[in-house]
């Protein structure tokens, strides 16, 4: 069931084609595949399909799993995805010229905790920035 829903982002249809065919999806095709299948599959499974990596471990892809799962990490952006792209061989996003290609907060659903995350996120860096410019009049004046 997990698979099937991931199968609804065409970028993440790509990465679990890539590891079924064994091929090594890189450092950042991983860390993505892992940031994004964590809100839907067990730790087991997601192992499981981190291992299909030609070249990653078991003990890689359990250290990978519990180090997403730890700091809850956020599924990335388009932006980022395609910046750790260029940073290696494998195309994580296969269409990166569509502007909706490898957005994965379009084409899946996650659990409610990873929209509250965000959110409290740009509050605080409003806030912050906002505290900012506060001190820089307050030092013009």
């Amino acid at each position: 069931m997990a698979v099937q829903e991931l199968r609804k982002s065409q970028m993440m249809t790509h990465l679990l084609e890539a590891l079924e065919d064994g091929q090594d999806i890189g450092h950042y095709g991983r860390l993505v595949f892992a940031m994004v299948a964590h809100h839907f599959m067990d730790e087991a499974e997601l192992v499981d399909w981190l291992q299909k990596d030609s070249d990653f471990s078991e003990s890689e892809a359990r250290a990978l799993y519990r180090q997403v799962q730890g700091k809850d990490y956020n599924p990335p952006k388009r932006d980022r995805i395609l910046q750790w792209q260029q940073q290696q061989e494998f195309p994580i996003c296969p269409n990166p010229e569509d502007p909706d290609a490898c957005n994965v907060y379009k084409d899946l659903s996650f659990p409610d905790h990873v929209y509250e995350h965000i959110s409290e996120y740009y509050e605080q860096k409003g806030q912050e920035q906002q505290s900012q410019e506060q001190q820089t009049s307050a030092a013009e004046r």
